[in-house]
């Protein structure tokens, strides 16, 4: 058995849970996903367009409902979780919108014929998907691959089968033909089984290194293709010029945003001598100021974290931190809480030896070196085996692209934390993962790119 229950993590108490799919399920499902892709390969995208319209319309009517489960189940305050929902509508309407017409066959200039290449769906996709962002990660492959006509199964993480089974009724409910988007609680060996399955042409994780490194070679095993968007340890780079108002109004969020639980969270924050102290104190002010509480609760600012495991490991990183010589610049006071909140922290003086120095600390610490300029910073943050986001602060705004193109990622933003949108395209290098998703670049994941050439006129 593979358990999926909801507990909140603001009480540690259970309140549902959800039992994993039979084997004649399982082959329900995906017959019934398969069957609507080839139903799918005689129709335009086009005539998709208006229901993905739909069900952006329909996140939004049960936009309240979305939020509330989200928080219930991992913790988010309940703003956070309405900005997701708004967000995940707007990355729908962009795929109505754009869709179609990246689809639009590609000419080629060749002097062997008339030459073109059409933009094809594949199959069934197989999603894996993690608790951060319990519709946000479902909507980046889903949305895409609706247009695309590519169904979707979904395994979505184990805090959050409430929100899951919520997610999937809106979307039939809003039009979606039946197979669009089927939700399975598989246990882990049924998960291989399903990514095996002839039917299934596409397997999307968004996880762990670990996660990430078992589906991957369950996919690689059956020659399937695999997008992987594996976590990071993103650099936040503050340039000895940083506008200081700016750079404040960006370390405002930059580790707290969803209680420090971002795969681009600003994680190691790399600061240039002049600034340094500056930007220790900023960081205290802002974790200072935070009211730990009841995520429902609008005055709410600081959460509990989304499971009590998930407490226990980062405070255990932290511990093997410091026992190596770390340093605690400011935490947070004690929380008389039942739930499992973790005290936010900044870390200083962590050496390459330090056990945590290519770990990802999933939460509310921030990790502050001081390095005495540009291409020191570049080395530094280029110095990990992660390489998904990052971040450069600085007034001169051709510096600081200079500096991003040296940065080793797949993503970075320049005066700003991460942001993601529907045409922006999401990924990383190294071990953060392969692939793209949103974006055309995104849409393209799981589309066959096939060739048509027209030699008519050198045979006659």
């Amino acid at each position: 058995m593979s358990r999926y229950q909801s507990i909140n993590p603001y009480t540690n108490e259970e309140f549902a849970n959800y039992d994993n799919p039979t084997a004649k399920q399982i082959d329900d499902s995906i017959n019934l996903a398969h069957a609507l892709y080839k139903k799918w390969r005689h129709e335009e995208p086009a005539s998709r367009a208006k229901i993905l319209h739909d069900v952006a319309n329909a996140l939004r009517e049960h936009e309240d409902e979305l939020a509330k489960i989200m928080t219930l189940e991992m913790g988010k305050l309940l703003r956070e979780s309405k900005e997701e929902v708004e967000l995940c509508a707007s990355i729908c309407d962009y795929y109505a919108e754009k869709g179609p017409a990246m689809l639009k066959p590609t000419p080629l200039e060749s002097d062997l014929g008339n030459a073109y290449y059409l933009k094809q769906s594949t199959g069934v996709v197989m999603a894996c998907e993690p608790w951060n962002f319990p519709l946000y990660q479902v909507i980046r492959v889903f949305a895409p691959n609706f247009i695309v006509g590519n169904p979707v199964l979904l395994k979505h993480a184990h805090n959050v089968p409430g929100s899951t089974a919520l997610i999937a009724k809106i979307i039939k409910r809003a039009g979606a033909p039946e197979g669009s988007l089927l939700n399975l609680y598989p246990t882990y060996d049924q998960l291989a089984d399903i990514i095996a399955d002839p039917r299934i042409q596409g397997v999307a994780l968004t996880g762990s290194e670990r996660g990430g490194s078992a589906v991957a070679e369950a996919a690689g095993k059956n020659l399937k293709k695999s997008t992987m968007e594996l976590g990071g340890n993103d650099a936040f780079i503050v340039l000895d010029d940083a506008d200081p108002q700016v750079l404040r109004n960006v370390l405002n969020d930059a580790r707290t945003y969803n209680d420090g639980q971002v795969c681009t969270s600003s994680k190691r924050i790399i600061v240039e001598k002049s600034r340094y102290d500056e930007v220790l104190h900023e960081l205290k002010n802002v974790f200072s100021s935070l009211k730990a509480g009841d995520p429902l609760e609008n005055d709410t600012t600081l959460p509990p974290m989304n499971s009590e495991r998930a407490k226990e490991k980062l405070e255990a990183q932290v511990k093997s931190a410091t026992d190596a010589g770390a340093k605690v610049f400011y935490q947070y006071p004690e929380i008389d809480s039942k739930g499992a909140f973790f005290r936010p922290l900044v870390l200083t003086n962590i050496d390459k030896d330090n056990p945590i120095f290519d770990k990802e600390l999933f939460g509310p610490v921030a990790e502050v070196f001081v390095v005495d300029d540009d291409d020191d910073a570049i080395q530094l943050a280029n110095d990990s085996s992660y390489g998904l986001g990052s971040s450069v602060i600085s007034s001169d705004i051709e510096r600081a692209k200079k500096v991003a193109a040296q940065i080793e990622t797949g993503m970075t933003v320049i005066n700003g934390r991460w942001i993601t949108s529907g045409e922006l395209p999401f990924g990383g290098v190294k071990k953060s993962g392969y692939g793209r998703e949103l974006s055309e670049l995104g849409m393209m994941a799981f589309v066959n790119e096939h060739l048509v050439i027209d030699v008519t006129k050198n045979n006659q």
